[in-house]
């Protein structure tokens, strides 16, 4: 029994064990990454940015708002203060 190799003109299809199967595939997918890396590392670093933003800015909000209620805390309590007084006229100044 003789054993035929495969030439470029026969029809034949080449006739792989799985191993080779795998290799084939992991060579495939490494070729896919290293041409798409650049551009996945630039869309994780807009997306990255993106929530950074968000966060910081969410986080300034909180502050402020807190800040702002503090503010009116104070306010409320002077008007209190200026309600429990009375007004100021002419004739209890």
């Amino acid at each position: 029994m003789e054993r035929k190799t495969p030439d470029a003109s026969s029809p034949a299809p080449k006739l792989r064990t799985p191993a080779q199967k795998q290799l084939l595939k992991r060579q495939q997918e490494l070729e896919y990454w290293k041409r798409h890396s650049k551009q996945l590392r630039s869309r994780n670093l807009i997306t990255g940015l993106t929530i950074g933003a968000f966060v910081v800015g969410l986080f300034s909000y909180t502050i402020l708002s807190v800040r702002q209620e503090k503010i009116m805390e104070e306010i409320d309590d002077e008007a209190k203060i200026f309600v429990m007084k009375g007004p100021r006229t002419g004739a209890n100044s």
